[in-house]
């Protein structure tokens, strides 16, 4: 199937997909926030420079958008059209979040991974935030 967009359109339309600061990631922080929680953003010196960092707590939050990182929800669904170009790109999103994530573990980080749809119920994430949250605390005890 061809794209129905020139190539001109489609790099204009590409070029406006945000890597940082994204609606999802920003109503991430504002739970964060309004839970209490203070935190870093975008730390250039851990790998893969996370979402958001919390430091005293060393854990860092991703908050991954459901297309492009192969969730399991409905949009997470694979595109109908161009397979051999969207399959291996999202296969290697997969590996290169495993990658950091286990890169970041090793220097001792935990990681707490957001998908995009956990967004719309804010208050069932904010519940599942402060689980993650309390259990380390109990641990640290």
């Amino acid at each position: 199937m061809t794209d129905r967009l020139s190539p001109e359109a489609r790099s204009r339309l590409m070029a406006k997909i945000r890597s940082r600061d994204t609606g999802p990631e920003r109503a991430v922080r504002s739970i964060l926030h309004r839970l209490g929680f203070r935190f870093r953003l975008h730390r250039k010196d851990l790998p893969g420079t996370p979402d958001i960092v919390l430091p005293g707590r060393e854990t860092v939050v991703v908050v991954h958008g459901c297309f492009w990182h192969g969730h399991g929800c409905k949009a997470g669904k694979m595109p109908k059209s161009r397979i051999d170009y969207w399959g291996p790109k999202i296969d290697a999103n997969r590996v290169r979040d495993r990658r950091k994530a286990a890169a970041l573990r090793r220097l001792g980080w935990r990681v707490v991974s957001v998908y995009e749809c956990e967004l719309k119920t804010p208050e069932k994430l904010a519940g599942r935030l402060t689980r993650c949250f309390s259990a380390q605390d109990v641990k640290r005890s």
